[in-house]
């Protein structure tokens, strides 16, 4: 009986199973963002400021209009197959209020599924804030640390 086939077959399991687990620790290069895109259907970027960030609504890092202009160390992962988000920013001297974020008990929605090193787990446990755009964002802050996902529900004047 040949083993030949199978070992390989085992061999090729385990290198899969190996990249899927350390994809998400590895820097960002070309080959991690091509296997990230096509296989997991995701994109991230990284901006020094909020302004760095293109401002076309409708292109895929836009960052919500709620995003201070001069919040810092910016990131932004994407589900390159729908609206789900997950964003990551430090607040600059502009606080995070306003019109289009309440406090208060947000209506709850489901994480996104995606991966980024950068996203605490257990952040959604801290929600405190909704804040809408075209997109309705869970919003937790830890000190002036801000995280925010949206999992692509639309918010109610994006809807009428």
């Amino acid at each position: 009986m040949n083993r030949r086939p199978l070992v390989i077959a085992a061999a090729t399991v385990g290198v899969l199973a190996t990249a899927a687990f350390a994809l998400p620790n590895l820097p960002p290069n070309p080959v991690t963002d091509t296997i990230d895109h096509r296989v997991f259907k995701e994109k991230g970027k990284r901006f020094a400021t909020a302004a760095d960030a293109p401002a076309r609504a409708g292109a895929t890092f836009a960052l919500p209009s709620w995003i201070p202009k001069d919040a810092t160390d910016v990131r932004i992962r994407v589900r390159t197959t729908g609206a789900a988000r997950l964003i990551r920013f430090d607040l600059g001297r502009t606080p995070l209020d306003g019109p289009r974020c309440t406090a208060g008990t947000p209506k709850r929605q489901d994480a996104p599924d995606l991966r980024a090193r950068w996203w605490p787990r257990t952040v959604r446990a801290e929600v405190r804030t909704e804040c809408r755009d075209f997109h309705q964002y869970q919003v937790a802050v830890r000190g002036k640390r801000v995280y925010a996902w949206t999992d692509g529900t639309p918010s109610p004047q994006a809807q009428g």
